[in-house]
């Protein structure tokens, strides 16, 4: 961890769930309006998230906020105002293809699931984490017709931080694979990151990496806060994080975030 104190970034980028948003899935009166400085400032707001498109609805009521999102550990730039996915990363599918039986062959009883646009779908073992209405059901060769943002890997017995080497290691060079949560991998096209996404839409800005500022909680997030010029941490935040950080601030559920932000955006 250093010392460095930055100025008032031009670029604020921050992973929403465990960061942003606290323990009951909101985000508080206080980091609203932390936020509202940002902008007034006349900063940009990028969020920089896991999420999928489809559950960004939420947190535009809730911030306010508009312009470019990257979601789905930067395979995807959403428009938050327009509700459409302006640009996609995706999974080569011969890569995917070679992925999948070899990551059932490593690792018996393991289940997927697809993120493409707007959409969400699964093989029939695939029992999703959070409720996905009008989701695709079907096998996997199905489900790799369309274009692919983002594999998830499940495993019934088995959480991510235990098997992320194995599919690492298998995905090598082919695809990025990391995790946010203690549920699912979540596995994008080769050299696809939150990093590389906020990196590039940055550079079409104009704006350097030492002009940002960057918050986050998970292994995701970690070459994202590599990469800007300054990297915070929130106190519940994965080890890995916590390490590379150049400040570590609050808990999600204590405000961290704006903590930082009333301090830079007075």
């Amino acid at each position: 961890m250093t010392t460095r104190r930055p100025h008032a970034p031009k670029v604020v980028a921050s992973d929403l769930d465990g960061t942003l948003v606290d323990s009951e899935g909101r985000i508080s009166p206080r980091t609203r309006k932390a936020l509202d400085r940002v902008r007034e400032a006349g900063a940009l707001l990028i969020f920089v998230t896991g999420r999928p498109p489809r559950w960004m609805s939420q947190v535009v009521a809730e911030t306010g906020a508009s312009g470019l999102a990257v979601c789905a550990n930067g395979a995807m730039v959403y428009d938050l105002g327009s509700g459409e996915v302006i640009r996609q990363h995706v999974l080569d599918r011969v890569s995917a293809e070679r992925l999948i039986d070899a990551i059932r062959a490593e690792l018996p009883g393991v289940t997927f699931a697809v993120e493409s646009g707007l959409g969400f779908a699964h093989e029939p073992g695939y029992v999703p984490t959070w409720p996905a209405p009008n989701t695709a059901v079907a096998e996997v060769d199905v489900l790799l017709q369309d274009p692919v943002a983002k594999l998830l890997v499940k495993h019934p017995e088995r959480g991510p931080d235990e098997i992320h080497s194995i599919v690492a290691g298998i995905a090598g060079a082919d695809a990025n694979v990391t995790y946010s949560g203690n549920v699912l991998l979540e596995v994008s096209g080769a050299g696809i990151s939150k990093a590389s996404t906020l990196e590039a839409l940055c550079t079409e800005y104009g704006v350097e990496p030492a002009e940002v500022i960057a918050f986050g909680d998970m292994p995701n997030d970690v070459p994202m806060l590599v990469w800007a010029g300054y990297g915070v941490a929130v106190a519940n935040g994965h080890p890995s994080v916590i390490a590379v950080a150049d400040e570590v601030t609050g808990s999600n559920d204590e405000d961290g975030v704006a903590q930082v932000l009333e301090r830079l955006y007075r």
